[in-house]
C-alpha cells in the first residue's frame, strides 16, 4: 500500500490533483474537508461542531479529524494506497497520523507540497466560491484568514516529513496537465515505477 499526503495551501488544487491521481493510480483520495462538509450537510453531531469552525476559517480541532482517519484506516488498510488531501495539518495530526499507520504496519510514503502564491490562491478560491456556492469560499476576509492559519500552523508538517525525507514540493501554477504531470513524476520515482 502506498500512502501519499497531498499538501498545500488553500485553493492550490489538491482536490483536483487527488482525484486525477486516484484515477491514475488506482487508490482511494480521502478529503478531510469533503467528510467534514458531509457530516455538516448531514447536520450530525460532528457536523454541528466543526460548522463554526468552518465559518471562521479555523482548522478542525486536532482529536476530531484524526478519529475519523483512524477510522478510515481501520476499514481499508487493505487497499491498494490513499492519498490523504488536507491531512495532516498539524505536527501532532502528523505524528498520530504515523501512529495510526504504525499499528496497521503501514507508513508514509511521501508528501507532495503543491506551491502556489498567494494571490493567485484567492482569486482561485473566490471563482471557486462562484461557481461551488461554498460559503467558506465566498468571503476574502475569511479566506485570508484561512491561508494565515495555514501558514501559522500547517506549513510547519512539511518540514515533519522533510526530517524522514519523504518530503517533495511541486510548482503548482499552469495548467492541471502541467501541474499533474509533475505530480506524478515524483510519486513514480518514490514507488519506482
Amino acid at each position: 500500500m502506498i500512502n501519499i499526503v497531498l499538501f498545500g495551501a488553500p485553493g492550490c488544487g489538491k482536490g483536483t490533483q487527488a482525484q486525477r491521481l486516484k484515477e491514475h493510480y488506482g487508490i482511494h483520495h480521502v478529503s478531510t474537508g469533503e467528510v467534514i462538509r458531509g457530516e455538516i450537510a448531514r447536520g450530525t453531531e460532528l457536523g454541528k461542531r466543526m460548522e463554526g469552525y468552518i465559518k471562521s476559517g479555523q482548522l478542525a480541532p486536532d482529536e476530531v479529524v484524526i478519529d475519523m482517519i483512524a477510522h478510515y484506516i481501520a476499514e481499508h488498510k487493505d487497499a491498494k494506497g490513499c492519498i490523504f488531501d488536507g491531512f495532516p495539518r498539524t505536527t501532532h495530526q502528523a505524528e498520530e497520523f504515523d501512529r495510526i499507520l504504525a499499528a496497521h504496519g503501514l507508513k508514509v510514503d511521501l508528501m507532495v507540497d503543491i506551491h502556489v502564491p498567494e494571490e493567485e490562491l484567492v482569486r482561485r478560491i473566490l471563482l471557486r466560491g462562484k461557481e461551488s456556492g461554498r460559503a467558506d469560499d465566498a468571503s476574502e476576509e475569511v479566506i485570508r484568514e484561512r491561508i494565515d492559519v495555514y501558514h501559522k500552523q500547517t506549513a510547519v508538517v512539511a518540514d515533519f516529513y522533510a526530517r524522514q525525507n519523504k518530503y517533495a514540493d511541486v510548482n503548482g501554477v499552469g495548467t492541471m496537465d502541467e501541474v499533474f504531470d509533475r505530480i506524478c513524476t515524483v510519486i513514480d520515482r518514490t514507488i519506482g515505477q
